[in-house]
């Protein structure tokens, strides 16, 4: 199975819509649910990143580290959640 960009910004935006506002998401949530076996999943979560960096440059979603925002740019490593940003829209 081939997963494009837009099967993955499509994803993180179900994900987000199908939580409560103020909850976030993790990558691999998305990844994961876009592939079946653990090899596959974790094939995708560069992928995955990059399209939550677009996301986030759009403001469409915001990526966390911590407690702390993370800039677009520098989201390659460590653990972060992807929240909610100003511009996401409600409606499909």
């Amino acid at each position: 199975m081939s997963v494009s960009r837009s099967d993955i910004e499509d994803c993180v935006l179900r994900l987000l819509r199908q939580r409560a506002a103020t909850s976030s998401i993790c990558p691999s949530d998305v990844a994961r649910a876009l592939a079946a076996d653990e090899a596959a999943w974790r094939a995708l979560m560069p992928a995955v990143r990059q399209v939550a960096s677009a996301l986030a440059r759009e403001g469409r979603i915001i990526v966390t580290q911590g407690s702390a925002t993370v800039h677009p740019d520098a989201i390659s490593h460590g653990p972060i959640r992807l929240r909610r940003g100003p511009t996401f829209e409600q409606a499909e």
